[in-house]
């Protein structure tokens, strides 16, 4: 439909995005791509696998293809290579632990941006007063679900940050908010003469020490326990802060980045990675989507530009800073002691 020379389409393909959202989040909450990682299955056989009912597995499935996340030859179905690769939960490169975590708990939450943006106040377990991190550190499940999320998303620009860094000229490092330590384990493995800790809040570091021996780096990287707004941050060559800042207001990201700055080894340098918003604020959507979503769920949080991240580390005390591109929507910020 055309109305003089314009086209309500791509309006409508935004505004009903949530229909292909949450076909997507059902079919990894259902297990739809790990059933199909070994060989293709038949509509019925699929569906009885999956315990789906018979009147919409096909619509489902075919769904799936038509947003290319299945293909199909006749009635069999198929996952298509980065499905395969990404969405089948026995692969290392599994990102589902994320999307997961976004049909358990972003999906609902989203649901009240309208009064998120009214009250400039976040629509989930803090609205009432509590602290996110403080509510889900404390109960074990949500936080085992919320790790596994952090790894899935941040797997692929780890291994960018291990490949892009110059890790050759230092020999230290710690990951300050390391979750189960996706960012440790990937540049470990890439380079065997560093050594390294993850620096959390104390109910990660049994679900880091599990982790990082699944991958036989227990010698190479330990935990520290701690607050970074409490305590002092493990002294390294190198400070990683992986998807941090954002979590916090300007005046707390400035304290991180100063407590930090005195963690450095002289010489040394922060890494902070995170999916900034370009510069003229109209181009990274995703970025921008992400600081909206820390309105849904902190007091104070948002994302923010490079030069702005930029700006900050040069009055923490670094010397140097640059910005550079790592993977996707993410990109570094580099402070230089």
């Amino acid at each position: 439909m055309e109305h003089h020379g314009v086209s309500p389409d791509d309006i409508m393909r935004l505004g009903m995005a949530f229909w292909g959202s949450k076909a997507l989040l059902s079919a990894v909450d259902l297990g739809v791509f790990t059933a199909l990682a070994e060989r293709s299955l038949e509509c019925g056989e699929l569906a009885t696998r999956l315990g789906i009912h018979e009147r919409s597995a096909r619509d489902f499935f075919d769904a799936l293809v038509a947003l290319n996340m299945l293909v199909r030859d006749g009635d069999r179905y198929g996952n298509t290579r980065a499905a395969d690769f990404f969405l089948d939960r026995n692969k290392p490169s599994y990102i589902g632990g994320f999307l997961e975590l976004a049909n358990n708990r972003l999906y609902s939450m989203w649901d009240a941006l309208t009064v998120g943006l009214r009250s400039g106040k976040p629509q989930t377990d803090t609205k009432d007063g509590g602290e996110l991190f403080e509510t889900l550190y404390a109960d074990p499940e949500k936080l085992a679900e919320f790790l596994g999320a952090m790894t899935g998303i941040s797997i692929g620009v780890s291994k960018a940050l291990a490949e892009k860094f110059p890790w050759q000229e230092y020999k230290s490092f710690v990951d300050i908010g390391c979750a189960q330590g996706c960012a440790l384990v990937q540049v470990a493995l890439r380079h065997a003469h560093l050594t390294g800790g993850g620096f959390d809040l104390p109910p990660v570091g049994p679900i880091f020490d599990t982790y990082v021996k699944s991958m036989g780096l227990e010698h190479r990287l330990r935990f520290h326990a701690g607050d970074f707004f409490v305590d002092e941050m493990p002294p390294a060559d190198v400070l990683i802060m992986g998807h941090i800042l954002h979590n916090w207001n300007s005046e707390q990201k400035k304290l991180l980045l100063e407590k930090a700055y005195g963690a450095v080894s002289p010489g040394g340098a922060l890494v902070a990675y995170e999916w900034l918003i370009d510069e003229e604020r109209r181009d990274n959507a995703l970025s921008l989507l992400m600081s909206l979503h820390m309105l849904m769920e902190t007091p104070g949080g948002n994302n923010f530009t490079g030069s702005e991240c930029c700006a900050w580390m040069h009055e923490a005390g670094f010397s140097e800073t640059r910005v550079e591109h790592l993977l996707g929507p993410s990109s570094m910020v580099v402070g230089m002691k």
